[in-house]
């Protein structure tokens, strides 16, 4: 168990609450009322799997970057607390877990997971060569929203597309705020990210105008999925959060920055999670 407990560490388990809630999301906007327990079933195995694949590949792929750096050197393959080995088969059952649920739910998913492979192990060799790293990831992280819709209805729909994008800019809006701290480090080893490539202020501006756009495309989301009034709810939480989120985070003072990054983005998905579930339950 005390093993166990260290896996789900350096997969940073908890941060799942990130994306799991919008693969149902995804799964609640496409059914129209349905509930299909094998479908709910599979996309938290595919969810969990695609997951433990990409943290535990980012930390491999990582691991000399980590050592390098004081913010992150105390990761465990930085401090020998678990074994190269041991991280590499991690990804490996997580991508076994991946394919299981993707040949469980229907053809287009079963078609989809090489895509879904490849973004999943990409992502960690793009802050090697372009700022755009942070795009990448949101991209990768929104395709689980857009996952979770075509896992209940086997194809894609203009709303699947507008929640795909919108998971994605927030995700890429986060993921610019929180390479904030990590500025001087990566211009002297060379890792790209949009905040060393162009400096905080001008990131917080581009992170701020990405999560207004993410807002705006999850009131279209709702709008094309003939989404209720609880939905919308959530759309107005979002952006309360959202907006006191980068007023936690100013140029001269990036000391909450692991705030605004984990516990407002933890309020966001379970927030919208519950308000969309509410809303399909009372229509």
């Amino acid at each position: 168990m005390a093993r166990i407990r260290l896996y789900l560490d350096l997969i940073r388990f908890e941060h799942t609450l990130f994306a799991l809630p919008f693969a149902y999301v995804g799964v609640l906007l496409a059914a129209s009322g349905r509930f299909d327990a094998g479908v709910w079933l599979w996309v938290t195995v595919a969810m969990v799997g695609a997951r433990t694949a990409a943290m535990a590949l980012n930390r491999l792929i990582d691991w000399k970057i980590d050592a390098l750096n004081p913010r992150t050197a105390n990761r465990h393959l930085p401090r020998g607390l678990v074994r190269p080995w041991e991280t590499l088969t991690l990804a490996l059952v997580g991508f076994a877990l991946l394919a299981w649920s993707a040949y469980n739910l229907n053809p287009l998913t079963a078609r989809l997971l090489p895509i879904a492979v490849l973004f999943l192990t990409g992502y960690s060799y793009t802050k090697r060569f372009t700022w755009t790293c942070h795009f990448w990831l949101g991209v990768t992280i929104g395709a689980a929203a857009a996952g979770g819709w075509i896992a209940q209805t086997g194809y894609f729909e203009p709303g699947a597309y507008a929640l795909w994008a919108a998971v994605a800019l927030w995700i890429a809006g986060f993921d610019i705020l929180y390479a904030t701290q990590d500025v001087e480090f990566d211009r002297k080893h060379g890792v790209h990210a949009l905040p060393a490539r162009f400096g905080v202020p001008a990131a917080l501006v581009w992170a701020r105008a990405l999560h207004a756009a993410a807002w705006l495309l999850f009131g279209l989301t709702g709008t094309l999925a003939g989404a209720g009034p609880w939905y919308f709810a959530g759309v107005l939480l979002v952006g309360a959060v959202l907006v006191d989120e980068h007023r936690l985070v100013r140029p001269d003072d990036l000391s909450r920055v692991n705030q605004a990054f984990f516990e407002a983005n933890v309020v966001i998905s379970l927030g919208m999670f519950a308000f969309t579930l509410i809303d399909a339950l009372t229509r």
